[in-house]
């Protein structure tokens, strides 16, 4: 058994151990961002609804 070869692979593990857990606590932090944006967005929306008046007319020259 070689030591330094498992130890060196051992190490690269745990880099890349290190590396996906930080890919995927962005990725987490992004999509908790972008859910927040969604809601916020709805809820502008059902605002507007609420109002029938807005947006309902307009004016139009031919």
């Amino acid at each position: 058994m070689n030591i330094p070869e498992l130890s060196t692979a051992l190490a690269n593990v745990e880099i890349g151990t290190k590396i996906g857990t930080a890919m995927l606590s962005k990725a987490l932090d992004t999509s908790e961002a972008t859910g927040e944006s969604l809601i916020r967005m709805m809820d502008r929306s059902m605002e507007l609804s609420v109002n029938p008046a807005v947006g309902s007319n307009f004016d139009m020259l031919v």
